[in-house]
């Protein structure tokens, strides 16, 4: 029993140090260098039409991109 709570006070003080990383950086937390992209996949689906989720996701970033380069100030 011993070891069981030994491993739950490590495992959590492990949650509240990386909670507390997250507080202080305001980063997300990232991947790996691997995953599709390593493999030159661009998108998890190779379909050729892309759903109306992801094509309102693509003209959303189309619209923030061209509002940041049209920017005055």
């Amino acid at each position: 029993m011993s070891t069981f709570i030994a491993a739950f006070v490590v495992l959590l003080l492990f949650f509240v140090l990386m909670s507390i990383g997250y507080i202080v950086k305001q980063k997300s937390i990232a991947g790996s260098c691997g995953g599709l992209g390593a493999l030159g996949i661009d998108k998890a689906c190779d379909c050729d039409d892309p759903c109306d989720k992801r094509k309102a996701k693509m003209a959303e970033e189309e619209r923030r991109e061209k509002l940041t380069k049209d920017r005055i100030i």
